[in-house]
């Protein structure tokens, strides 16, 4: 297996792996979803439970988000937010048949554009080639959530003593490694030296001996 191929699958899978756990903790520790469950069931339910927020709310579904945990208080803490749309809410306000459709067409247009970056990359990219694998896993981990359960979990919420306006929209791992590639991509575009103009030669000049 190529190296270029290796670090992309590693740093992919890791990226994939971490995010679902910590999603899959974020459900057994910030809402009542798998209490009472041991084994496999917490893994199914985590895999099958819908709507835990209770937003909007079910008739008959009093699970809710009940369980906040203030990490830094005023500051950082963790609570269970089921996402429809992309970033900051965009779009989750389309029909859901629409809204998924859309999602996975450029969730899938965005994985395979990336991808067809990557293979571009040469040997010395190598700051390049990890930014690209991490918005790969990234994006892949949020994909599926997508196709699991056609909303994204994000726990992660950091704010400033809850003035508004002070608020960064709540996200998870995957969002993440894609904000930490795509910094890394910026980083190495800025370290690069721009490249060296060669001269030209005027009408009727000649080259020097």
């Amino acid at each position: 297996m190529k190296a270029s191929l290796r670090l992309l699958l590693v740093v992919v899978l890791a990226v994939l792996a971490a995010d679902q756990v910590t999603k899959y903790l974020a459900v057994s520790r910030l809402t009542e979803a798998l209490d009472g469950r041991e084994g496999l069931a917490r893994v199914s339910g985590f895999l099958s439970e819908r709507n835990l927020d209770n937003d909007p709310p079910e008739e008959g579904v009093f699970r809710k988000n009940t369980r906040p945990y203030r990490f830094i208080e005023d500051y950082w803490h963790f609570r269970y937010v089921e996402n429809p749309g992309a970033a900051w809410g965009m779009f989750s306000n389309l029909p859901e048949t629409a809204r998924k459709a859309f999602f996975h067409v450029v969730s899938l247009a965005a994985l395979g554009f990336i991808l067809v970056l990557y293979r571009r990359t040469e040997p010395s990219q190598k700051a390049v080639r990890v930014a690209l694998a991490l918005i790969t896993g990234g994006a892949l981990g949020n994909f599926v959530d997508r196709l699991i359960r056609g909303y994204v979990i994000d726990f992660i919420d950091w704010h400033w003593r809850n003035q508004p306006g002070m608020r960064w929209p709540t996200f998870n791992v995957a969002d993440a490694a894609i904000c930490v590639g795509v910094a890394l991509m910026l980083l190495d575009s800025l370290r690069r030296p721009a490249p060296v103009a060669s001269p030209t030669l005027t009408q009727g000049s000649s080259p020097q001996p």
